[in-house]
């Protein structure tokens, strides 16, 4: 008997930001759009990464560490089979019990294919914001890397990150007052 059938479950790490941690995707949908990207066709991964980033023009991308467990986890519950083509790579199809599945939620997967990016949403910025988040995150990275995260560094970038932080909100710092 297979358990955990209940779409809904998604792993809770898909989150793309925005007001009160929401999510582009909440439990379950994503499962729900791969399945029906892999009805419309078998597909690797890669190439499921890539037609979600396509669908959604950019707004959101799933890492491989969301998609190949998602792909396992429709393969375990019989509605994907996840097998090697002629080349090797793993490629996944549906199975009838997928299309029935997918049958019997069709307005959910409708809907998750209309859906559009919120107004919150990193990918509504303008590429030049969204590239120097980007830097930002990737500066970090190598900083850290490179000097080790001790706690003088870590409250030195957080700091330096809450200034930049509150100059783009437009918060300025106390001013002293006039009745010193």
């Amino acid at each position: 008997m297979r358990h955990g059938k209940d779409m809904r479950h998604e792993g809770r790490g898909h989150r793309s930001g925005g007001p009160r941690g929401k999510r582009f995707f909440e439990y379950g949908e994503l499962r729900l759009l791969v399945l029906t990207l892999i009805a419309e066709q078998s597909r690797h991964g890669y190439e499921l990464i890539k037609a979600i980033e396509e669908r959604f023009d950019g707004a959101y991308t799933p890492s491989p560490g969301v998609i190949y467990p998602t792909l396992s986890w429709l393969d375990d519950m019989g509605y994907a089979q996840v097998e090697p083509d002629e080349s090797g790579r793993k490629r996944a199809r549906l199975t009838a019990e997928g299309a029935a599945f997918l049958e019997a939620n069709r307005a959910a997967a409708d809907d998750l294919l209309t859906r559009k990016p919120p107004a919150w949403h990193r990918g509504n910025a303008p590429r030049e914001i969204v590239a120097a988040m980007d830097e930002i995150k990737i500066a970090l990275r190598r900083r850290m890397t490179a000097e080790g995260a001790d706690d003088t560094l870590i409250a030195t970038l957080a700091a330096q990150l809450r200034d930049t932080a509150r100059a783009i909100a437009g918060d300025t710092p106390d001013a002293p007052s006039d009745d010193s």
